[in-house]
């Protein structure tokens, strides 16, 4: 088996992975374009993307720390390779850095946020012997001018999650009004005072824009989508097959696949995000480590923080029909409205890493982006966030566990029928109110299509034919399952819409036998009062 090596999980400082033999992908090639290119800079990238990561880099590169870049042996005996930086014209000279790191926060309000502001400034107070006096902006404006005096250098500042507070305060415009103008206002120094700044870099997840910043600090350049950078966060498909091929090949033997096989799971479960119109393979780099590190793939990003962060945004934000979100296109303005408005939360989802850019097409002076799930764990675990929210505390873990095991012995016995009780059980449970406004053929439709997502099935909603589109289409190992669902009519006149749209033909050559599912939803009984399938001939 392949040597082992120690995986990054949850590792956010650059000089604790160095020093301590973590794995560490080489992105100094883009940090060097970076830091000799320009400044200051904006970049958005979903959470656990590496950006804290990223930012403790620059702070060792402007810090002048060559030596965590240089090839070593750590003290455990494990040799780190010398990273491209290392190699270039950098002069390695030590500026002062300035670092605000605002995922600290202890509490996501206006003072937790203050509080971050004040310890950080009262570091750099003793470390250049000033005395706090006036307010912060004050205090900033004096750390800048007195670390630029005494060292002869410019400045660097780095701001890490500038958007914590400000996210969690989404549904209370007066809070998350009161923490954006307290960060405006301070950070306004980064223009005023160009002629004391070497470099500026601030990350976060939503855009500036979104946020009401820019007015007020235009002097940033937003590098979130451009193709230059767009791997400067997470793992590249060519990164991950150069640099970590021998940790492909390890998992593999330990699961009994062969490289590729490997590479095609992992494909499937962590890849497909895209940050440009280049559409770059990137990979969740906290899920791929995890899984390395555990030797299996598991649901690592939305098994440790999302779902109830993301259940508490969808009851903020217009209904959201995951139906509707497969291949969904936006312009390129879409992705600067407010996000207090929530008037389409498609941009919100985007930037926090459950939708991806699928294609991009120019139409005229209009960029057009299509929009999609980037890969089968965010997939999953959105649909239980918003089949949770939907239910509320209606629905228990026991009930979706029983619920799943039914959709699971389906998969394995193809009988259908068990799987069709249990469903009808589920319905009968959900409280009247429920789904009283929103009672139609799609509303039933969108709820299976939904639980079926949730339960990792690979299945496809309004899927196209050359006369129409089905309902649901179900892929299992045995047999495809192509299902129309109607309300208040037969299951006959279900089947006999699948049969005059054809739209069973377009699967006759994939070799599994294909089931015609007709479904009858009733208004009275708020349940399936009929199904039928039948074996497509």
């Amino acid at each position: 088996m392949a040597k082992s090596r120690k995986y990054p999980v949850g590792v956010q400082s650059f000089e604790g992975l160095r020093k301590d033999g973590f794995l560490y992908i080489d992105k100094t090639p883009l940090i060097y374009k970076l830091i000799t290119e320009g400044s200051p800079y904006f970049l958005s990238r979903p959470r656990r993307f590496g950006k804290s990561l990223l930012i403790s880099t620059l702070a060792s590169v402007f810090e002048g720390r060559r030596e965590l870049f240089e090839a070593f042996t750590t003290d455990d005996g494990i040799e780190q390779p010398q990273l491209y930086i290392a190699t270039t014209d950098w002069k390695w000279e030590k500026y002062p850095v300035i670092h605000f790191d605002f995922s600290k926060c202890g509490e996501y309000t206006l003072r937790g946020f203050e509080e971050v502001v004040d310890a950080t400034l009262s570091k750099y107070e003793e470390e250049y012997g000033l005395t706090p006096k006036g307010s912060s902006t004050i205090r900033f404006e004096n750390i800048i001018l007195e670390a630029h005096q005494k060292t002869g250098k410019r400045v660097v500042i780095l701001v890490d999650e500038y958007d914590t507070v400000m996210l969690h305060n989404l549904g209370d415009s007066a809070k998350e009004r009161a923490v954006r103008e307290r960060f405006s206002g301070l950070f306004t120094l980064v223009k005023a005072l160009d002629d004391h700044l070497k470099f500026v870099f601030i990350t976060g997840i939503s855009k500036f824009s979104q946020m009401g910043i820019f007015s007020r600090l235009n002097n940033l350049q937003n590098i979130s989508m451009m193709p230059t950078y767009d791997a400067l966060c997470g793992i590249s498909e060519e990164e991950l097959t150069t640099q970590m091929r021998p940790d492909i090949e390890r998992m593999g033997e330990a699961n009994g696949l062969t490289y590729d096989e490997q590479l095609a799971e992992m494909k499937h479960m962590y890849d497909g995000y895209h940050f440009s119109e280049k559409l770059t393979d990137m990979f969740n780099p906290f899920s791929l480590m995890n899984a390395f590190s555990a030797q299996k793939l598991g649901n690592y990003w939305f098994d440790r923080g999302p779902s109830s962060a993301l259940i508490d945004i969808l009851a903020q934000m217009p209904p959201v029909d995951i139906t509707e979100i497969e291949g969904i296109r936006l312009p390129d303005t879409a992705f600067d409205l407010p996000l207090e408005s929530f008037d389409d939360p498609m941009p919100f989802l985007y930037q926090n890493g459950y939708l991806t850019i699928k294609s991009h097409r120019r139409y005229g002076d209009v960029d057009m982006y299509a929009l999609n799930f980037p890969n089968s764990e965010v997939r999953r675990g959105f649909a239980e966030c918003l089949f949770k929210h939907v239910a509320g505390k209606k629905v228990n873990a026991r009930q979706m566990s029983a619920l799943q095991m039914a959709y699971y012995e389906f998969m394995d016995s193809s009988d259908l029928a068990p799987f069709i009780e249990a469903v009808k059980t589920f319905y009968a449970g959900l409280p009247y109110q429920w789904e009283y406004d929103n009672r139609n053929e799609h509303y039933y439709h969108s709820l299976l299509y939904t639980l079926l997502v949730s339960f990792g099935a690979d299945v496809t909603a309004e899927d196209s034919s050359a006369k129409g589109r089905a309902d649901i289409v179900l892929r299992l190992p045995k047999n495809i399952y192509v299902i129309e669902i109607k309300y208040d009519h037969t299951a006959d006149e279900a089947l006999a819409q699948i049969d005059e749209l054809g739209y069973a033909v377009k699967y006759r050559l994939d070799g599994r036998p294909v089931i015609k599912v007709g479904i009858a939803f009733s208004a009275k009984e708020r349940n399936i009062t009929e199904w039928k399938a039948i074996l497509d001939e």
